[in-house]
């Protein structure tokens, strides 16, 4: 039985952030990045590297990534009066067809802005929210947009991509194209720690989960419960399933690499899945798969900060976030990261 708690404000999740915190561009390299290791036994809290994330697992642990892969998902173009316009793709439907962002007047459906060569977006319909559903006219959508698209860097940073970004907003495993925000906690991992962790005895699996837009959405109700957040692919594959389970007979633990990988996990929980999942984790949320999670820094009052405080405690994640302050920790998406044990 899954039982939520109630009555929690959302405002209990604030803490104070200085703005030179945030985590402007990446550590070189990847693995470098601190690591803040909390112990939800005991409620001690270490601080060390990610290069030394194996020396607190054990041999036979498995560690499962989001193998998903971010595209240059924001496009400008020209609609056919030759008004300039921009795109933001936010939500992957197939290759061809996406939830989109557009901004500019008079936007109607059924028209076609041309943003490149080989690249035209088609506006199928006006959706909630603002969004609309557009189709991407291209022999090649993925390469066009590799060609046209700029990587949609997250808000806070407060600037326009770089070509560092190409690199290092993006993980060194992604394979399976699809979003348009990073699985940042796994942005630390190098190949080199990934062969550590190996030398380690320690397993590694893979899920897939297109993170949408939505993963910058703010939380605008006064109850946490009253949120909601939005639909995103996951793909959860057979051999991650068998891994998992093999896992757990051993007395093993799974550890998850991410929010996303969380909800992947816990919408499949012991079967293949492929879909869509809403799953909304906040405290009182009983994990059936998870048993270790790492995850960067989360804004405020999010349903990020809101899945690691279920996952840790609420008190020990906010004590932790405050340390973290106090230790000048890097944060969100290029930022520092912890390991929840």
């Amino acid at each position: 039985m899954i039982i939520f708690l109630k009555d929690m404000r959302t405002e209990e999740f604030d803490y104070y952030l200085p703005k030179e915190l945030i985590a402007k561009y990446p550590v070189e390299p990847r693995h470098a990045a601190r690591l803040m290791v909390i112990n939800r036994k005991d409620g001690s809290i270490k601080h060390d590297i990610f290069w030394n994330l194996p020396l607190y697992l054990q041999e036979g642990d498995l560690v499962i990534f989001n193998n998903s892969k971010v595209l240059p998902a924001r496009l400008f173009g020209h609609k056919p009066t030759g008004g300039r316009v921009e795109i933001l793709l936010t939500d992957y439907v197939d290759k061809h067809v996406w939830r989109a962002l557009i901004g500019g007047k008079n936007i109607r459906e059924g028209m076609v802005i041309e943003v490149g060569e080989d690249l035209k977006v088609e506006v199928r319909r006006h959706l909630e929210g603002g969004k609309f559903e557009v189709f991407l006219i291209s022999s090649d959508p993925a390469r066009a947009l590799d060609r046209y698209g700029h990587i949609p860097i997250p808000p806070y940073l407060e600037r326009e991509d770089e070509p560092i970004d190409r690199v290092y907003y993006q993980t060194v495993f992604a394979q399976e194209e699809g979003s348009v925000a990073a699985p940042t906690a796994s942005l630390h991992f190098s190949q080199e720690l990934l062969d550590r962790l190996e030398e380690f005895g320690i397993k590694k699996a893979f899920i897939t989960l297109h993170v949408s837009y939505g993963t910058f959405k703010p939380v605008k109700v006064s109850e946490v419960e009253e949120h909601r957040v939005d639909p995103e692919y996951i793909k959860v594959p057979q051999e991650t399933i068998e891994l998992i389970k093999r896992t757990k007979e051993k007395g093993k633990r799974v550890v998850a690499v991410g929010t996303t990988v969380v909800r992947a996990l816990e919408t499949a929980v012991d079967k293949p899945y492929e879909g869509w999942t809403d799953l909304y984790i906040y405290p009182g949320y009983q994990f059936k798969v998870v048993d270790a999670l790492v995850t960067n820094f989360h804004l405020p009052r999010s349903s990020l900060l809101f899945l690691v405080c279920a996952f840790g405690g609420k008190d020990l994640i906010m004590h932790a976030y405050n340390v973290a302050v106090k230790e000048r920790y890097r944060f969100y998406s290029y930022g520092d990261g912890m390991l929840i044990l």
